[in-house]
Order: structure tokens, then C-alpha cells, then sequence
């Protein structure tokens, strides 16, 4: 990949979920480096983002079976979006290269303190020049703590219902199967990302809040070639 391909670091581009040509979240998150590689990105709260109103309704009240909805909805294509404000946690953000999953590191927002290493099983990424990337989350996560000392499979449940709905077919699951022990031997090998432990990192105070392009571009059209 050449330079001209890569995102500059303190440039914004915005992370979405893709289904079937539209949008299904859109994240604007800053560049901290783009090795071609290994995409690094920062996400940190009163950035404003798009997401099912469906998500926001779950994360605000806890409700399980709004969130259970949600992908429904997915699986149907009737979602609404909506504008939701992140609080509480800042995160810096791997995405590799032609890999089924993405690594974050979430730490308190008011502290810096490390709360949790966060797996993310999704499609590979596609980049969107003038954009950022495009995947699609298939629900499915690892946590483990700041030390790697253990670690846990989430929302198993919320995996098991996108094969019921046909959202992740065979082929799919093949390819989150196969993901799940590279991510586990990664963590338990101490290599690739987690290789130098916790990174020492924050926000730094001049930095502009990355904001989401007249928007939302895209969201309710055709995502592909935008």
C-alpha cells in the first residue's frame, strides 16, 4: 500500500457497519497512525456518532430484548438512525488489515485508568478513500483484562441470533471460527498487539473532537462507493 493510501494521522475518518448498501453505524474517530498494516484510531467522549435508535434505547435503559430488536431489524432492513453523544470511557482503536477482527483498549475517561482489552470479531475493513472504513460488527466479543491474566467470551447469545436470522451464513462463521483461535493465541502468546502490553495513551487536551461529515452521508442511500 502506498503513502497516498493511508490516513494521516490527526485527520478524522469515520468507522461505519454496512448492511446490504447501508449504513448501520458511522463513527468519526481521529488517526493516530495508519502503518497500512495496523490502522490506529482514537475515540473519546462528546464525539456524536449515528446508531440504531434500537442501541441507544438499549445502552440507556438496559433493555435486552430492544436490544435483541435491534437485529432484527438488521436482518430486515427497517432501522432508523440516530444521533447519540459517548460518555465515560476513551479508546484507542486496531484495525488490521484483511483480518476478522479488531482490538481496542478502553480505559476511563477521567482517570486513564486501563479497564479492558476488547476483541471485536467484525468483516475485514474496507477502506473508503475520502471516507474511512467500512465492516460490518458480528456481535460476537473477547474481553480480557489490562494484565491479559483472563479473559471471556460476550454476547454469545447475540451471535447465535444473527445465524438464526441468516446475518452470518456458513461461510461466515467459518471465518469467525477460524478468527477466534488466531485472537486467542494472540492473547495467550503475548504477540501481534498485545506483544507490549498496555499502551500508554490519552487524548490529548488541544485535540478537536471528530465530527461526522453533513450527515449523515450515506446513512440512509447506498454506502459502496461513497
Amino acid at each position: 500500500m502506498t503513502d497516498t493510501n493511508l490516513f494521516q494521522p490527526g485527520t478524522t475518518v469515520v468507522r461505519r457497519d454496512v448492511h446490504a448498501g447501508r449504513v448501520w453505524t458511522a463513527m468519526p474517530q481521529r488517526v493516530v497512525d495508519d502503518t497500512g498494516h495496523v490502522l490506529s484510531l482514537a475515540y473519546w467522549p462528546g464525539i456524536e456518532s449515528l446508531a440504531p435508535t434500537t442501541w441507544i434505547t438499549a445502552t440507556r435503559t438496559g433493555d435486552d430484548t430492544t436490544r435483541k430488536q435491534g437485529l432484527e431489524d438488521l436482518a430486515a432492513g427497517t432501522w432508523t438512525l440516530g444521533r447519540y453523544r459517548w460518555t465515560g470511557t476513551e479508546l484507542l482503536s486496531h484495525f488490521l488489515a484483511g483480518e476478522w477482527f479488531s482490538v481496542h483498549c478502553f480505559q476511563d475517561a477521567a482517570t486513564h485508568e486501563p479497564l479492558r482489552w476488547y476483541v471485536n470479531f467484525e468483516k475485514p475493513h474496507q477502506r473508503r478513500p475520502g471516507i474511512g472504513i467500512d465492516t460490518l460488527d458480528l456481535c460476537l466479543d473477547l474481553v480480557a483484562a489490562p494484565d491479559l491474566s483472563e479473559h471471556h467470551w460476550k454476547d454469545q447469545d447475540e451471535y447465535d441470533q444473527m445465524r438464526r436470522l441468516g446475518l452470518i451464513d456458513d461461510y461466515l462463521h467459518h471465518q469467525v471460527d477460524r478468527a477466534r483461535g488466531r485472537a486467542i493465541a494472540m492473547l495467550d502468546d503475548r504477540t501481534g498487539l498485545f506483544a507490549g502490553g498496555w499502551p500508554t495513551w490519552a487524548p490529548e487536551a488541544s485535540w478537536p473532537l471528530p465530527t461526522l461529515p453533513t450527515l449523515p452521508d450515506g446513512a440512509d442511500d447506498q454506502a459502496t462507493g461513497r
